[in-house]
């Protein structure tokens, strides 16, 4: 159907004056004794277009006035009768589609926890369409940032055999009947669609070290999976996830990359969606535009895990989880950080090893790994990476002392083995970045279709 976005309706002075069709759901309808009002909206703006019906020349037929009914209509673009842009002198309306009195996006309705159940229907809010429109716009900014500096876009598996951390918290894919008549566990798997033991992936790292070791630099951008009975709201079974990875980088090559990368998205979504920051900061965190301009104008922080655990220690009558050397840090002890000591994000470095990951970089203290995590004001970890571990005999060292089944991983050895380099990397979580810059306060309202432990509507 040839029409015109609402977007430029609303924003295009050259359309003054002329004909246009335009399509969208009925937001609101008034009406007086000779000028009735539509407030139609299309997804492309947050502001909605208004309709003016002259009921001395038009009639309409009530459908059209429902909410949520989808109409289109044919006008003359007029400069707003009220404020700034453009609204549209209707001269004929069409019913396309009918929307019945039931319909559950009802004002006295829309709280978010009510919107979680009918996730098919809550991106029609001004709140979720907006957080919508500014995950797009974070996206596109994510491979502009990569693009402009030369990294190479790469697709990892989806589905693989080896698990990246290690924490035995992945989907099993796999061709086998449920009542699959199999002595041993090698038996099962041998009757599998690969032969072996499969499942979805919960990071592209692996594989992306492959590639960056080949064209230097390198970053993924797609969906991770993790199988963790979590119902918090932070965590999903499914989700986005940016990982980029460096050769011939060390940790202060990492952290640089990183801080660089969350101030271009910041900045990004500022300028690209002031009506829905605008919107979020009023309505949803307030004092939102003054914490992310103060975030893309600051200087991170860089601390030390031990300097940190020091500090935190001196108030652990404060914490829910108390904290000493070896412990991981729980939100409480990030915002604390964050907002408390540091009020500024802040790179954790050199973390334990027994709490970090296999591939990591170990130190010559023989103590910790070159790891980092970012965190930030508002919601604590948002970044985690780290400098790889190049040497061959220390990564298989740490490989056996978790007992990981080697065979998975020879080929993620054999870098180490053929012109092994320096080289680093960190995953952003994409639906906590979109949570970070909109004040949304749980993950599930930042995704299209959530899914987490017995939820996969």
């Amino acid at each position: 159907m040839k029409h015109t976005d609402i977007y430029e309706v609303l924003n295009k002075q050259d359309l003054v004056g002329s004909e246009t069709v335009v399509c969208g759901w009925v937001r609101t309808f008034r009406d007086s004794a000779q000028v009735a009002f539509l407030e139609l909206s299309d997804g492309t703006s947050f502001p909605r277009l208004q309709v003016v019906i002259d009921k001395n020349a038009l009639s309409v037929d009530p459908e059209c006035t429902k909410l949520g009914a989808s109409v289109a209509v044919r006008g003359e673009v007029v400069k707003a009768f009220k404020g700034e842009g453009n609204e549209l002198n209707a001269k004929e309306i069409s019913l396309l589609g009918k929307c019945p009195p039931e319909y559950p996006i009802q004002k006295k309705r829309t709280t978010l926890e009510f919107l979680r159940t009918i996730p098919h229907l809550r991106l029609r809010t001004n709140t979720f369409a907006a957080v919508f429109r500014v995950r797009s716009v974070a996206a596109q900014a994510i491979h502009r940032f990569f693009h402009e500096r030369r990294y190479y876009y790469m697709n990892t598996p989806l589905i693989t055999a080896s698990d990246c951390e290690g924490a035995g918290e992945m989907f099993r894919v796999t061709t086998q009947p449920w009542n699959a008549a199999c002595k041993t566990e090698e038996e099962y798997y041998k009757n599998d669609f690969f032969g072996v033991k499969a499942g979805l992936s919960v990071s592209g790292q692996l594989e992306g070290e492959i590639a960056a070791t080949a064209v230097g630099k390198i970053y993924t951008f797609g969906p991770s999976f993790r199988a963790e009975n979590s119902n918090t709201t932070r965590h999903l079974a499914e989700f986005w996830h940016v990982e980029p990875e460096i050769a011939f980088a060390e940790l202060p090559d990492v952290i640089e990359v990183a801080e660089e990368l969350l101030k271009y998205l910041i900045n990004a979504v500022l300028t690209e969606c002031p009506d829905e920051i605008k919107f979020f900061d009023s309505f949803v965190e307030k004092g939102l535009i003054e914490k992310l301009t103060h975030v893309a104008t600051s200087d991170f922080a860089v601390c030390e895990y031990t300097k940190a655990i020091e500090i935190l220690e001196k108030e652990n009558s404060r914490f829910e989880f108390p904290v000493k050397w070896g412990s991981d840090l729980q939100s409480e002890h990030e915002k604390f950080l964050t907002e408390q000591v540091f009020q500024r994000p802040v790179f954790v470095t050199n973390y334990p090893k027994e709490i970090k990951s296999f591939y990591m970089k170990q130190n010559p203290d023989g103590k910790t790994v070159a790891a980092t995590d970012l965190l930030v004001p508002g919601i604590g970890e948002i970044i985690g990476g780290s400098e790889r571990e190049a040497d061959y005999e220390k990564l298989l060292s740490a490989m056996k002392e978790r007992n990981m089944d080697l065979s998975a991983y020879k080929q993620y050895l054999d870098l180490r083995v053929f012109g092994s380099v320096p080289h680093g990397g960190f995953g952003l979580g994409f639906e906590r970045f979109v949570m970070y810059v909109t004040g949304m306060e749980n993950i599930r309202d930042v995704i299209l279709l959530p899914r987490w432990t017995k939820n996969i509507m």
